[in-house]
């Protein structure tokens, strides 16, 4: 049975339903064979191996293929069920279940179920891999659901005051302090008065003799007097020509209702942690008690009144004498709490006793409880002066040595938890300092690295994990713990691999050169998935030192065509840029290609030109063959159309590390604050320069760009350090409680503001000093103050002889402080919220008109006025701004959703009568606003999200764009 010329032809181009292949074995290899089986392998099929090595591959049903296309050689089953091989001609008839193909010019038959089975499913390797066992759905089988489990850590719930030994109060001190229902306030003497008849009506029955005439005096003539007052209601309603008749129905019915809601337990008080109570509900509004209100501010107004100021002056002045004579165990024992509740629209209730003391645990407050009861001791005097008092004797304390009585002054009394975290935490009290900051819910990456060095590192991944703190503290553990950033790095890396997000892994663990082996699998699973993540990969995959099939590829993305944003080109030429290859020759290869892509696409992609897009061209130029580079042009910024306001692009992707403060200095780098993950002095693209372990939320540049300092939040207090940016050397400085410090200021003189008005301290003295103050007296700056070389201005609140406020915008001249002009402002102008104050004195506001119809405000109004108070041109721009404007010397920055939901619009303007000069746009960005930052002649925008955009002064050329990452 031999083959005829036609059907060798036939076999060799045409093509045909295919039964099965041949494959021959000993020439192309197992490897390459078994590959070739799975590719067509069908649920069904066999596969045999002949006397020869062959493999005889049966499909269960046909398929249509080529003959030169095909795995092996192509069989044909006959109407007999036997197996041919495509082009051979017909013959003798063949028996069912067998196979006739030609072999070296000779024709075989085989009976297949007599050759060799092979199982493919020996060729897979399982190690690695687990093994899930398939269940039924449901509970058919009898089986129930499995419980969830909790496995969120117990909140932490400390007592400082047991801590630091503090026993419980005094009897005069409990007495004093009788407690009442609720937070704040005393328990009312409409709510005392049934349990104070009784227990008279008892001391009666046992001789009038046994009743303290003091208590007595104290219990009864408020009662009187109040009686008193109400008679007086009563005959003046009647001289009003009122029936007192109404009045007095209307109380009995009320009392009546309030019993009926109170219930037999009104009158308990309520402890924190007692035994079967609980905890009031988070964020309700007290109940207010209008009877007793009316009651205590008659009892006021009665003679006697001064038996209960004195009694609350006395308090005060033996609290004040046992903390003066550090009598701490008297003085911590009977203190009370002096943070006050939250202010609220409506007016607080008066109460005749002691304000309530903390004696329970030390817990986070979930949310604000509206006002509560006030006392005499309630004014603000007498609250500033208990603060003083624990201040001073929480300096006292630590100086002493007894850091648990300190820590309870500043976290309990003061509640002041983040100065306690950091006196805990520099007197090694770490798991302390870290117990306390998660109750109190500080930040996450403060809590994450204290329970890490803790050595509580499984609750450390878990907070991380749940709030996304791994950045920031694993940037901060690096300087002082190395291996155990390390450990955090791999846990980060972890989190982020499981939510399928390669590239965070990468970016996880790159700055560590000893764990980049560990992310092969994640950076080839981003080739895996195309675009730019394949081009961000590549160079990584490179600089590990990737073999041919690597480059080869990279090379094919450099060399293609399509957007160079949707497959990948531009993002691969950035990242190439800055990571160079392992092997040189490689890596001038691929630097080349890179160059010759950026002249193509016109530049690089969605990256800003101007000297960034330079830069890049730079540095893959220097890399890159000489001779192939010599004639290429140089990427340039788009020359700006006359009369248009330039559109500018942020970084797509957030950074890692979030950015708090931001500024590009005069030699082209970039200072970035980034909270507790320290300061960064970044290049233009983004790499590192310089980096200080010195927390900072706020910068305060030199106006000549050589030094500056770095400001920390910790509560009300702010702690300082001093940055020479020429030496690099930082030295702390000072903690101060300036509620605002002016961003700018000349390199010695720092402007700070205050309730009590503006302090402008000396910089440069081993301690703060002040050498001038302005405003006080009952005038105040009210929101930021606004400040270039040449001057400053704020809006400033004076109260008149008359009681009433005056709001007025002020400027002066720096450095001397001339009062240059004052210009009073209307309600809508001092609105604190949506207004700002240029430095040359012009004032900007956010107005939202009404939609057509009533319908809600669509988008924004800024309205502009001088200096003098005329009117500018109003700008109207679409989206609601969700802060009002930011303002940084001149210049201003209105920030507006995108109108299609996709990130955030910058508009940026310089003066109240000109328009916007740029647009910059954020993507993938949520509120808030954008911060903005004048110095030298750049414009630095930045968002939290971890990205930074520098303008020059007019908007017209992008200086720095890049994403602040941990490296």
């Amino acid at each position: 049975m031999n083959a005829t010329p036609a059907a060798t032809r036939a076999a060799a181009s045409g093509a045909g339903l295919a039964a099965g292949f041949v494959l021959d074995v000993p020439v192309i290899g197992p490897a390459e064979a078994a590959g070739r089986v799975l590719a067509h392998w069908q649920e069904g099929a066999e596969l045999r191996e002949l006397p020869d090595g062959r493999w005889l591959l049966v499909l269960a049903e046909p398929v249509r293929t080529r003959a030169d296309r095909a795995p092996g050689l192509v069989l044909r089953r006959t109407g007999a069920g036997a197996l041919l091989a495509l082009g051979t001609a017909d013959g003798p008839p063949v028996e069912p279940g067998h196979l006739v193909h030609p072999v070296g010019g000779r024709t075989l038959t085989h009976r297949i179920s007599g050759l060799t089975l092979l199982d493919p499913a020996g060729w897979l390797d399982p190690t690695g891999l687990t093994l899930h066992r398939p269940r039924p759905i449901g509970s058919a089988d009898g089986r129930t659901a499995e419980p969830v489990l909790e496995a969120l850590p117990p909140h932490p719930q400390p007592d400082l005051r047991r801590a630091a030994g503090i026993g419980p109060r005094t009897e005069r001190a409990r007495r004093l302090t009788e407690e009442a229902p609720g937070r704040a306030g005393g328990r009312s003497l409409l709510r005392r008065r049934p349990a104070v008849l009784a227990a008279l009506s008892r001391q009666a029955a046992r001789g009038v003799a046994a009743v303290r005439p003091a208590a007595a005096v104290l219990l009864v003539l408020p009662a009187l007097a109040g009686l008193l007052g109400l008679i007086g209601l009563l005959r003046l309603l009647g001289e009003h020509g009122l029936n007192p008749l109404v009045l007095i129905v209307a109380i009995a019915v009320g009392l009546s209702a309030a019993r009926r809601r109170t219930g037999p337990a009104a009158g308990a008080a309520h402890r924190p942690g007692a035994p079967g109570q609980a905890a009031p509900a988070a964020g309700r509004r007290p109940r207010r008690r209008p009877l007793a209100d009316l009651v205590a501010r008659l009892t006021m107004r009665s003679p006697a009144g001064r038996l209960v100021a004195g009694r609350h002056a006395r308090y005060l002045r033996e609290l004040t004498q046992a903390f003066e004579q550090r009598r701490w165990e008297d003085a911590l024992r009977d203190a009370v709490r002096v943070a006050g509740d939250t202010p609220g629209t409506q007016r607080p209730w008066l109460s005749l006793t002691l304000p309530r003391r903390y004696t329970g645990e030390l817990r986070a407050t979930p949310g604000a409880a509206g006002p509560g009861g006030a006392s005499p001791l309630s004014a603000p005097t007498v609250h500033q002066h208990l603060s003083g008092l624990y201040r001073g004797a929480a300096e006292a304390l630590e100086r002493e040595g007894r850091v648990d009585e300190a820590a309870f002054v500043l976290a309990d009394l003061l509640n002041a938890p983040e100065e306690a975290v950091a006196l805990l935490d520099r007197h090694g009290r770490t798991a302390q300092a870290a117990e306390l900051a998660e109750g109190r819910r500080l930040a996450a990456d403060l809590v994450v690295r204290l329970w890490w060095r803790a050595g509580e590192h499984e609750r450390a991944v878990r907070t991380a994990h749940r709030r996304g703190a791994f950045a920031a503290a694993v940037d901060r553990l690096t300087a002082d713990h190395p291996q155990e950033a390390r450990d955090l790095r791999l846990a980060w890396a972890r989190h982020c691999r499981e939510a399928g997000d390669r590239l965070g892994a990468v970016e996880a663990v790159w700055p560590d050169e000893a764990l980049r082996p560990t992310v092969v699998g994640d950076l080839r699973d981003a080739v895996a998935l195309g675009g730019p993540a394949r081009g961000r990969a590549l160079p990584h995959l490179l600089t590990l030192g990737a073999g041919g099939s690597t480059k080869g590829l990279a090379l094919a993305v450099l060399a293609g065509d399509g957007d160079p944003g949707r497959t990948g080109r531009s993002a691969l030429a950035v990242v190439l840029a800055g990571l160079p290859a392992a092997d040189p020759a490689t890596d001038r290869e691929l630097a080349t290609a890179a160059a010759r892509a950026a002249v193509r696409d016109g530049g690089f992609g969605d990256n800003p030109g101007g000297r960034t897009d330079t830069a890049l061209f730079d540095r893959l130029g220097r890399r890159a063959d000489p001779l192939a580079v010599a004639d290429l042009p140089r990427p340039r910024g788009r020359a700006r159309t006359a009369g248009t306001t330039p559109l500018h692009t942020a970084p797509d992707r957030p950074g890692t590390l979030p950015v708090l403060d931001a500024a590009l200095l005069g030699s082209g780098s970039v200072l970035v604050a980034c909270g507790h993950a320290g300061v960064r002095l970044l290049a233009a693209d983004g790499r590192t320069r310089a980096r200080w372990d010195v927390p900072a939320d706020r910068l305060v540049l030199a106006d000549h760009g050589g030094s500056a300092l770095l400001v920390a939040g910790y509560g009300r207090v702010r702690e300082v350090a001093r940055l020479d940016l020429a030496t690099r050397a930082v030295r702390p400085w000072a903690t101060l409680p300036a509620a605002h410090f002016v961003p700018s200021f000349d390199g010695r003189h720092l402007i700070t503001a205050d309730q009590e008005g503006i302090s402008v301290l000396d910089t440069l003295t081993p301690r703060p000093s002040v050498v001038w103050r302005e405003l006080g007296g009952g005038q105040r700056p009210v929101g930021r103050i606004a400040r270039t070389a040449g001057g400053c201005s704020a809006v400033v609140v004076s109260t008149l002889p008359d009681g009433s406020p005056l709001t007025e915008l002020w400027r002066w001249d720096l450095p001397g402080w001339e009062l240059r002009s004052r210009r009073r402002l209307d309600d809508a102008e001092a609105d604190p919220a949506a207004s700002a104050v240029l430095a040359a004195g012009g004032l900007l506001s956010t107005v939202l008109p009404d939609g057509p119809g009533g319908e809600p405000a669509r988008t924004t109004t800024l309205r502009r006025t001088t200096e003098s108070g005329r009117p500018a041109p109003e700008l109207t721009v679409e989206g609601v701004a969700p802060g009002g404007p930011a303002v940084d010397g001149d210049h201003w920055a209105l920030t507006v959703p995108r109108p299609d939901g996709s990130g955030l619009l910058v508009h940026t303007g310089s003066g109240p009568a000109a328009g916007p000069s740029a647009t910059v746009a954020f993507p993938h960005a949520d509120p808030p606003v954008a911060g903005i930052r004048r110095h030298g002649d750049a414009l630095t925008l930045w968002h939290r999200s971890g990205r930074v955009l520098a303008t020059s002064a007019d908007g017209s050329a992008v200086l720095a764009a890049l994403r602040v990452t941990a490296d």
